[in-house]
């Protein structure tokens, strides 16, 4: 930071500070919130098919795998499914279903400090603006009439107005960003549920092997014939 910089910053007031402060909150935040739910985003489609080849072969165990090892709360929905595949319809939804309300308070966690900074910053910057009008009329009562001694109070109430505006501007577009992240994330968990829930009472329950038939994915052993 030059020292011209420094000399404008410091001309604010100490209302500029607790901006400051904010704005290292409000970019902790965001970058934490943005690497959470960039991991937890995943290509849903790839993931539904390969858990239903894998299904297809039998394979419930090794899908249950994939779906710990994926990260992002489709895959735990996956799992959820999976978990009660052989339950009722009624009780394999109301299973999905409750994974999905567990997984999304992780999804909005934070979200709520980084709107209310967005609120919270212009109101910071308004009060910046006051003290610095009530810095003005104290240097008229006192009759320093000189041009330095006014125009401290008014750079302190321009630079916090200023100050508080570059700071809620950004955040509420980041909000807005992690929000439209969040309803995406939504989307492919409600679409993923219905999904696997759809195939697993229909295709995976009608090509369920019968007596005698493959288990687990082992095919089994073919009948000896009958010698005559």
């Amino acid at each position: 930071m030059t020292m011209l910089d420094f000399s404008l910053f410091a001309k604010g007031g100490p209302i500029m500070w607790v901006l400051l402060l904010l704005g290292l909150l409000a970019l902790m935040l965001f970058a934490e919130r943005a690497l959470y739910l960039h991991r937890g985003q995943i290509r849903s489609t790839s993931f539904i098919s390969g858990i239903k080849n894998i299904l297809a072969k039998r394979r419930i165990v090794e899908a249950l795998t994939v779906c710990e090892e994926t990260p992002g709360p489709v895959a735990a929905i996956v799992k959820a499914a999976l978990l009660h595949a052989d339950d009722d319809a009624e009780t394999l939804r109301y299973y999905v279903q409750e994974a999905g309300v567990v997984e999304l308070p992780a999804l909005e966690r934070r979200l709520g400090g980084l709107a209310a900074i967005a609120q919270v910053a212009p109101l910071v910057g308004l009060l910046g603006t006051v003290l610095g009008m009530v810095t003005t009329f104290v240097e008229f009562e006192r009759d320093y009439m000189t041009a330095s001694a006014l125009s401290a109070g008014m750079w302190q109430a321009l630079l916090a107005t200023a100050g508080s505006l570059m700071l809620a501007i950004p955040t509420h577009l980041a909000h807005h960003f992690l929000n439209g992240r969040v309803r995406a994330i939504v989307r492919d968990m409600e679409w993923a549920g219905n999904e696997i829930i759809r195939y697993l009472l229909t295709e995976y329950r009608d090509n369920l092997p019968t007596a005698g038939g493959e288990q687990s994915g082992v095919d089994a052993p073919a009948s000896k014939p009958t010698q005559s």
